[in-house]
């Protein structure tokens, strides 16, 4: 394992996901500065995820083109600069468009460091790229809790200090995630029978990767639809900024325990029955935090940011797969599509909310889940091959790719 590599992502994604968590936060701090509904908070984070999410795949090939030089460390600095020039905008169009130019770093970053992630880790790719995802998590998890400190003192005039904080790991990449990333993993020569079958099903049946897209479009639904609206809900129910902002992070540093925990099943057992146990029971206590208070939301919050968390890791390393020379590529397909439906998702949930009230929307949003558990039956089994791997030696020039 590149230890150093790995670290450089993690750290990187830590840094950009504060970030990129803080938003719905701002965007509730702001809704009185600049009049917003919660349908309009709800399409400004879905516009900026969007920017985010549907430029992964053009950066997941330019990694691919670039052996993954550069490209995170670019990523970080541009979302921060555009974060940061967002809190001098005098009205919301202004200040939303910044941030969606912002979030194209975002993509770039998220392409790059997925990629370099999961090289890192050599045969344990699942385990390495759940580190990854763990530094995110966790970045989530202190967005919205440096958010309600910062921005709920300071105004939006604090967004600029906490631009500041993706400084470091900008660096760190410049100095690690700069050589070329190491040549696809060779495939062990002998693979199960239930595993060349597993892969014949899963490359040409369309209702496997049907079912693929319904499993991320619900688990989705309802990870980015609560990191969405839940601050404004317990706004709503009369919490503080400083207050909400923990509650939030609390269930999203849950996500990266559920993250870590789903990576190292993953090199271990079936994938397919570990995301579809996660998904079921994540179910009740989704439910659960939206109608405790106390001890006893901290506990499903918990419970709940574990178990939605678990497949994320998992999906990403089934599609690398399939797609060795264009880990990028496919990678930033997958990647940027749960973010996409996630916030597009998020956003009909803002506009019925508008109509419905959030407490009965994010409700049934909670059920969500039990829909992606259903279709997971239709996703390939299967498990990281138990044979060792070997690793071609890096590719020493960007002429070399493919």
């Amino acid at each position: 394992m590149q230890k150093l590599r790995l670290i450089a992502a993690t750290f990187g994604h830590l840094s950009i996901d504060i970030l990129n968590s803080s938003v719905p936060i701002i965007l509730t701090l702001a809704a009185g500065t600049f009049q917003l509904t919660i349908a309009q908070i709800g399409f400004g984070a879905m516009m900026y995820q969007m920017f985010a999410a549907m430029s992964q795949p053009l950066f997941g090939g330019l990694t691919d083109k670039l052996h993954g030089r550069w490209i995170g460390a670019v990523g970080v600095l541009w979302t921060a600069l555009f974060f940061a020039l967002a809190s001098f905008m005098p009205t919301y169009p202004l200040f939303i468009s910044l941030l969606m130019i912002g979030g194209l770093g975002s993509g770039a970053f998220h392409a790059a460091g997925m990629v370099n992630a999961s090289a890192s880790g050599g045969k344990k790719a699942a385990t390495a790229t759940s580190y990854f995802f763990v530094g995110g998590q966790t970045g989530l998890a202190l967005g919205p809790i440096l958010a309600g400190v910062v921005v709920g003192t300071m105004g939006l005039a604090g967004m600029p200090l906490m631009a500041l904080l993706a400084i470091p790991a900008a660096a760190l990449m410049f100095l690690y995630m700069n050589d070329a990333l190491p040549a696809a993993a060779k495939a062990p020569v002998k693979a199960s029978a239930e595993q060349q079958q597993s892969n014949r099903i899963f490359g040409g049946a369309t209702l496997v990767v049907t079912a693929f897209v319904l499993f991320i479009l619900f688990r989705s639904g309802t990870s980015q639809g609560f990191a969405t609206l839940l601050p404004t809900y317990f706004e709503m129910q009369g919490y503080t900024a400083a207050q909400f902002g923990v509650m939030l992070g609390v269930f999203s540093f849950a996500g990266a325990l559920g993250t870590l925990a789903g990576g190292v099943l993953g090199d271990r057992f079936d994938r397919r029955t570990i995301m579809i146990v996660a998904s079921f029971a994540s179910v009740p206590f989704a439910y659960a935090m939206l109608h405790t208070a106390g001890f006893a939301f901290y506990v499903t919050a918990i419970l709940a940011g574990v178990f939605l968390s678990m497949p994320h890791s998992l999906l990403l390393v089934m599609v690398q797969e399939l797609a060795p020379h264009r880990r990028g590529f496919a990678g930033g397909m997958v990647l940027g599509f749960i973010f996409a439906s996630g916030s597009f998702m998020a956003w009909l949930e803002a506009i019925a909310a508008t109509n419905r009230g959030l407490e009965p929307v994010l409700s049934v949003v909670a059920f969500f889940p039990l829909v992606a558990g259903a279709v997971g039956f239709l996703l390939p089994g299967g498990k990281a091959p138990g044979e060792p791997v070997q690793i071609a030696p890096p590719v020493q020039t960007a002429s070399a790719a493919d």
